[in-house]
């Protein structure tokens, strides 16, 4: 007789690494609080985790996390913003570092962009899909931090366009388009991926720069 073998659950996010930045992890109560939220909220989606759920995952009672955090809104806003300003900051670094060209400049955003989704997947997915659960009282941080990393992408293909090193008809929606397209990474890199995140990062710039009609795809030397 065959044996049935059950189908396995589809995942949401295919990483399966917890990780959060320096600044929030830690092995006291409340960054295990940080780090049980983070794993459900990436799995399970922040309207489908209880504040029981994440007690139950870190092995306290209810009453215990919320001497730490008065809610579970206030957790995922301490996540969100610490996954914007993760991001905002490696784009920010990968700028400093690229030089005044244009195009090396995009490339330079690009990697680590998509490096920042490859590594902190659960990080960025909860940071960016769950942002609409945050109040108006607790969203401010990540938004400033997104709209300056917006600005960082804009601001080099505006430059490229009035260099003529790129093409392209709306510098705000060539920004929209390269950055969708490499969050989604976070959904799908994981232990499994044939790739490194780096080979993923210098694939993803060719397209980016195609995205922008630059003249040639510029790979990263290292």
């Amino acid at each position: 007789m065959n044996s049935v073998v059950a189908p396995q659950p589809v995942r949401r996010v295919a990483s399966e690494q917890t990780v959060l930045p320096a600044a929030l992890a830690s092995d006291d109560t409340r960054g295990r609080i940080l780090e049980a939220s983070l794993r459900l909220f990436a799995e399970r989606g922040y309207a489908g985790t209880s504040i029981r759920d994440i007690a139950g995952a870190v092995g306290i009672q209810s009453a215990t996390l919320y001497g730490h955090f008065p809610s579970k809104e206030h957790i995922l806003a301490v996540l969100a913003e610490a996954g914007h300003e993760a991001h905002r900051r490696m784009l920010a670094d990968a700028l400093a570092g690229a030089g005044t060209d244009p195009a090396d400049q995009l490339a330079a955003l690009v990697r680590a962009h998509v490096m920042a989704h490859a590594e902190l997947a659960m990080l960025s997915i909860v940071a960016n899909v769950e942002l609409h659960a945050l109040s108006a009282d607790l969203v401010g941080g990540s938004l400033a931090a997104r709209s300056e990393s917006e600005r960082l992408f804009t601001g080099a293909i505006t430059r490229g366009i009035e260099l003529g090193r790129f093409s392209t008809p709306d510098a705000w929606l060539a920004a929209a388009a390269i950055g969708g397209m490499g969050l989604r990474v976070a959904y799908w890199f994981g232990p499994g991926s044939s790739m490194s995140a780096e080979t993923v990062a210098d694939t993803y710039v060719e397209f980016a720069l195609r995205i922008l009609g630059a003249a040639s795809p510029i790979r990263d030397p290292h």
